[in-house]
């Protein structure tokens, strides 16, 4: 990278999506009842800690996009997984793919437990 580049890619990459902080997630969350949560992180990260209302959707996985391109493309979703750059890259890809309504947790996980803490979250299988 050069010493002339001020911006990270990860920074620029997110600056094309929709991204909400744990607390407008919570929200948005309440606003969307049905909404879908994405948690592209690994199975086994996955059953240590995640959103209760969560479905794994490992983005490393070799078949993620074949997966994901079959959900309704209409519909909103909230994708996260432990700091927001394996959820940078599936929201952009969703975005990318045709989804309208996608929103990237800012932080991921870790930024949540900052903000709203850990008693809401499901640990184990």
């Amino acid at each position: 990278m050069s010493e002339d580049c001020k911006i990270k890619r990860w920074d620029l990459l997110k600056t094309q999506l929709h991204n909400v902080k744990a607390k407008e997630a919570i929200d948005l969350l309440a606003a969307h009842p049905g909404m879908m949560v994405i948690d592209c992180r690994q199975p086994k990260e996955y059953s240590m800690v995640r959103l209760p209302q969560a479905m794994n959707i490992d983005y490393l996985e070799v078949s993620f996009w074949e997966y994901v391109r079959k959900l309704p493309k209409e519909e909103p979703y909230l994708v996260y997984c432990n700091t927001c750059r394996r959820s940078t890259r599936v929201c952009t890809l969703m975005k990318n793919g045709g989804f309208e309504k996608v929103y990237n947790l800012d932080g991921g996980l870790k930024a949540w437990i900052e903000e709203c803490g850990d008693g809401a979250l499901l640990r184990g299988e």
